[in-house]
């Protein structure tokens, strides 16, 4: 890790953690409290998930590590493992139960998997001094917070207290998005649809197929891709007589994403030719797949702003990216570094305003009394989360792969 002169001076105050378990004491007494990150930190997320907590650790000590009257520390927990290359259940739940076990552990900042999500907010749920908070900078599921799949959301809260916020939009809105820019700006007709088998890219994929009809877009094949596969080059010959102008990947890249993508263009042409390749967010951030000749001309989908906009904008949010460019020589791998800091900025909040107790802080996250400011928001609008989890702001922008990086195109309107 490199450490600049503004992490030194802060690190007395903040818990410097490489791993789930790793520990440090704030030397703080009895007022110090802390706050986790719970990410990816192995695989292909690894680069997006390390500069978050990066970004967390920058906006920990630009606050002084403080929150109101209470010192603040920062416990980074992995939930990925090095087998698998991705977010793993077993260690999601292990996670969940270290995070209520600890005494000084206060909210959570995360998860970046939606599926990882669902299995660790009814652990924290159920915590006996809680409701324990969490906000995530990066899931994007509907179900997590409203009516989705069965059973949704009510399941993960089973003391029927609301827990989990988000500081993003979700796939309700980022699926459609996706399946508008198409039809209106790609003006594409016939899509095939694939989605990773996972709880995200079902969701996002389910958003794009449930608009595109709306669109004047027929979806021609609707099929999920098994990850493990060595390649894709069958998959892909099967859509070949099928008229397809448009492929949309619903799912996250750590699932062979980079192999999905080689295949597509080998089969059905360059991503800027007559078969548009489309994906979510899931494909944002990766830097593997940012240097695959293949990858050029892809569309990309976030839900947000990217760092590029921000700094457009100017303000708290401008002056975040470009102090973390300052500190580390680059902008963070993924804009989902910036909406990390963004979602500690409401927990702090929260925790500044409470007594101290996971239950209180909890209770003020979700009483409308929590507000970011535009003046000091890291997302470039005032915000705050409503009682059922969500984000009052709800960015969505349109990305091209352009030169290596991720370039902005537009932002989309959503309601």
């Amino acid at each position: 890790m490199k450490v600049t002169k503004a992490l030194a001076a802060a690190l007395p105050l903040m818990l410097v953690a490489a791993a789930c378990g790793s520990t440090s004491s704030s030397g703080s007494g009895g007022g110090g409290l802390v706050i986790s990150s719970d990410l990816p930190l192995q695989g292909a997320s690894a680069d997006a998930s390390k500069d978050t907590n990066l970004a967390l650790k920058q906006y920990l000590a630009s606050q002084g590590g403080k929150a109101g009257k209470y010192t603040i520390t920062l416990k980074e927990y992995d939930n990925a493992t090095a087998a698998k290359g991705s977010w793993d259940d077993a260690t999601c739940t292990k996670n969940a139960n270290d995070h209520v076990s600890n005494a000084k552990e206060i909210a959570v900042m995360g998860t970046f998997n939606s599926g990882c999500a669902k299995i660790e907010i009814p652990v924290l749920n159920q915590d006996p001094k809680g409701p324990m908070l969490m906000v995530s900078h990066a899931n994007t599921n509907p179900g997590i917070t409203k009516k989705w799949d069965p059973g949704e959301p009510e399941k993960y809260y089973p003391k029927g207290t609301r827990n989990y916020g988000r500081v993003i939009a979700t796939d309700d809105f980022q699926g459609a998005a996706g399946a508008q820019y198409a039809a209106k700006e790609l003006k594409v007709k016939k899509c095939v649809v694939l989605n990773d088998a996972q709880t995200y890219g079902v969701g996002v994929a389910t958003a794009f197929k449930t608009e595109a009809p709306k669109q004047g877009i027929e979806i021609v094949a609707d099929l999920a891709w098994d990850s493990k596969a060595t390649n894709y080059t069958a998959l892909m010959q099967g859509f070949k007589d099928k008229g397809a102008d448009c492929v949309y990947l619903g799912g996250i890249n750590d699932n062979n994403g980079n192999q999905l993508i080689k295949d597509k263009v080998s089969v059905l042409g360059p991503n800027d030719g007559a078969v548009k390749l489309i994906a979510p967010d899931g494909f944002s951030g990766f830097p593997e797949m940012l240097k695959l000749p293949e990858s050029a001309g892809m569309y990309i989908t976030f839900a947000g702003l990217p760092s590029s906009e921000l700094i457009k904008a100017g303000g708290a949010g401008a002056k975040f990216v470009e102090d973390f460019k300052k500190a580390n020589g680059r902008e963070p791998a993924s804009a989902y570094a910036t909406y990390g800091a963004a979602a500690l900025q409401f927990i702090m909040k929260a925790v500044a305003a409470s007594d101290g107790t996971r239950a209180d802080v909890t209770k003020k996250a979700f009483s409308g009394t929590v507000v970011v400011s535009k003046e000091e928001s890291l997302i470039g609008k005032a915000f705050s989360i409503g009682p059922e989890g969500d984000v009052t702001v709800k960015d969505m922008s349109i990305q091209i792969v352009k030169d290596g990086k991720e370039a902005f195109l537009m932002p989309w309107a959503i309601g």
